[in-house]
């Protein structure tokens, strides 16, 4: 199972929201890439990099910083956050991204969503699946959608979709736990007989110790995103090491 620690950027600082909700912002470091550096440091090869700033505009804003990151260290990116349009994914790859997340879009504009997956193949191409009591989220969490989280996330699954991350904002920030159960019920619904077609699921919300990692791996999830847990010393990147 990946490791992936999170960097969430608002105006190129590296910070924490509890809940999604931006009154929530704790400021951890006014260098992202120095941040970065440490986690390649204890043998990290992943990260989560999400542009809250974009989240909010609906546009990519922080380019810079991922373009940063990714020129000066190898770790794999994911990036998401406000990515709407071609040329906004354009730019997410342009500037070093490996992977992008796209949640809202999913949502509101399935065409073009779908359209990405065709043009850029679902190793590229992440769903990003919030969830906010069943219901699925967007807009950096600011909005609750009508749909359905379950029949959502298969949805994309018959169009090509195999990564997906899926945070229940209940747990985000929250250092309570994950939503093992919820993750379950993901994993059983979405796996096919034929492996190559089945979801890989990344686990992301509420992890809050070292021992909740093994449990997320045996369930079958194939990444755990990993955010506040670090920044507030509840994880060590030592620990990490050593699991890794």
């Amino acid at each position: 199972m990946r490791i992936i620690p999170a960097i969430d950027i608002i105006e190129g600082k590296c910070v924490r929201l509890t809940k999604g909700d931006y009154g929530t912002k704790k400021i951890y470091s006014e260098s992202p890439l120095e941040i970065a550096k440490t986690f390649e440091g204890s043998g990290i090869q992943n990260l989560h990099l999400v542009d809250l700033d974009g989240a909010k505009a609906q546009h990519i804003v922080n380019y810079k910083v991922l373009e940063q990151i990714a020129s000066k260290t190898a770790l794999k990116i994911d990036f998401g956050g406000g990515l709407k349009t071609n040329e906004d994914l354009h730019i997410a790859f342009n500037s070093g991204a490996r992977q992008v997340t796209g949640g809202s879009i999913a949502v509101k504009d399935p065409g073009t969503f779908e359209g990405w997956i065709s043009k850029y193949g679902s190793a590229k191409i992440i769903l990003g699946a919030d969830s906010d009591k069943g219901k699925v989220a967007i807009s950096g969490w600011t909005e609750q959608s009508e749909k359905d989280l379950m029949p959502f996330i298969k949805g994309y699954q018959k169009k090509g979709i195999r990564y997906v991350i899926c945070t229940d904002i209940s747990k985000d920030g929250m250092l309570q736990g994950p939503s093992t159960d919820l993750y379950k019920t993901i994993i059983a619904e979405c796996t096919n007989s034929s492996s190559d077609q089945s979801i890989k699921l990344i686990a992301s919300g509420g992890i809050s110790s070292i021992d909740e990692i093994p449990l997320l791996k045996e369930i079958g999830c194939e990444g755990v995103i990993i955010g506040k847990a670090l920044y507030e010393n509840k994880i060590s990147l030592k620990q990490l090491e050593k699991f890794i």
